[in-house]
């Protein structure tokens, strides 16, 4: 699909203030701020908890991003309800779905198995919301600004995550972790009624009748197409391997987790910013291999078991590599046909979600064995070899986009 953001000598032709200005936009922005802060606070409250029960790395690091592990369900069976021709509607009833599984987690005395459980039904429909929501955006802003409206909308992820993991730890202090997860219900609930309230109906879809037929003919599509094969790649495992370095956080440092979290979102802000506001969409391109080495490379430190401090830093230096996924879902985006662009970014979405919690299991489980910093080194290493390993195949696909895009204009 043509894309009109793409010319190398231009910078983007507007700013974050006036895509704030679009009401839909600001909607679906303010909704998914308060939506990342509840599953912030939500997700420290529980593994915390799960690490007070049970002192178990493997089942701390699976308890922060257990909910990642049904993503792939959503993914693979009912994310076409994306490309519904009523996707307003379906982002509210997610929405309130998610509203209900919060608050389930402030149950006093749920047994820790229920609390898994529902993690995973959590997951399942975030993973449409997730996909829905990309979808309304590609369609509430203009291609042009496609690529700015994702860049803030990173940025405030990692801005909301260092305040909800500061938060968290201050909250943690005073507050028994249910009621963190109190709060977390009261802000998803407040997301919820901004959709309501801000977002329109579409009424320019095709109608469609989505479903898991649906939902496997576009699958099966996307996945025949190499580009598209080698970008999700890269979207979903070096990125899910260094969030499993992430979940090992709590058992490398109990005391310093929040500071190492918090510094991962820094950085990942930093990153998000340079990479989409400062650079064109060429020159992101350009620099995306780099940006996916240095995803990685730093946590080699944490072998040796350096000072706090210097892997505080290593960190955030670290966390500016996930601005990677900025080009990568750019050239996603441009391979894919427009009525399917909700369900590909969905299981986009999912896919890293996915992995993320595959990480974090495959980190956990390791550290079962080896000391927490042997394993992060470990994983850093399997992380770097797959970017080096499918580093051609992402150029093909980019000199396909390139291609395309030419065409196209």
């Amino acid at each position: 699909m043509p894309s009109d953001n793409s010319a190398p000598t231009t910078l983007p032709t507007t700013s974050y203030r006036a895509l704030l200005r679009n009401r839909e936009f600001a909607g679906l922005y303010a909704s998914f701020t308060l939506t990342v802060a509840a599953s912030t606070l939500s997700g420290f409250a529980l593994g915390t908890l799960v690490d007070q029960q049970t002192r178990s790395p493997f089942l701390t690091a699976v308890s922060m991003y257990g909910a990642t592990f049904a993503t792939v369900l959503g993914a693979l069976t009912l994310m076409s309800v994306a490309d519904g021709s009523r996707p307003r509607r379906t982002l509210v009833t997610l929405q309130c779905v998610s509203l209900v599984g919060v608050a389930a987690q402030a149950v006093p005395g749920l047994p820790l198995a229920a609390r898994f459980g529902l993690l995973l039904v959590l997951g399942f429909f975030q993973s449409l919301g997730t996909g829905t929501r990309m979808g309304l955006l590609a369609e509430v802003v203009p291609t042009s600004t496609y690529a700015l409206a994702r860049s803030l909308m990173n940025i405030t992820s990692g801005g909301t995550a260092i305040l909800g993991y500061a938060t968290g730890a201050l909250l943690l202090r005073h507050l028994d972790p249910r009621e963190v997860f109190v709060i977390a219900a009261g802000l998803t609930g407040l997301g919820l009624g901004v959709v309501a309230a801000t977002v329109r109906e579409r009424s320019i879809r095709l109608t469609r009748r989505p479903g898991l037929r649906q939902t496997w003919t576009t699958n099966t599509a996307l996945f025949s197409h190499s580009g598209q094969r080698a970008l999700l790649l890269n979207l979903w495992v070096p990125n899910g391997l260094i969030v499993g370095c992430e979940a090992l956080f709590i058992s490398y440092a109990p005391d310093h987790a929040g500071a190492l979290l918090a510094a991962g979102s820094a950085g990942m802000l930093l990153g998000d910013l340079a990479v989409g506001r400062l650079l064109t969409a060429d020159q992101r391109r350009r620099c995306a291999f780099a940006l996916r080495l240095l995803l990685a490379v730093p946590y080699v430190l944490f072998a040796a078991n350096p000072p706090t401090l210097v892997v505080t830093a290593a960190v955030f230096v670290a966390s500016a590599g996930f601005a990677a996924t900025l080009p990568l879902q750019e050239q996603l985006l441009a391979l894919t046909p427009d009525p399917v662009r909700g369900q590909v970014q969905g299981v986009e979405s999912a896919g890293r979600m996915t992995w993320q919690g595959i990480g974090a299991a495959i980190a956990g489980g390791v550290a079962q064995h080896l000391t927490p910093g042997t394993t992060i080194t470990a994983v850093a290493a399997v992380s770097i070899a797959i970017t080096v390993f499918s580093q051609p195949f992402v150029a093909r696909a980019r000199a396909r986009t390139v291609r395309d895009e030419r065409v196209g204009a």
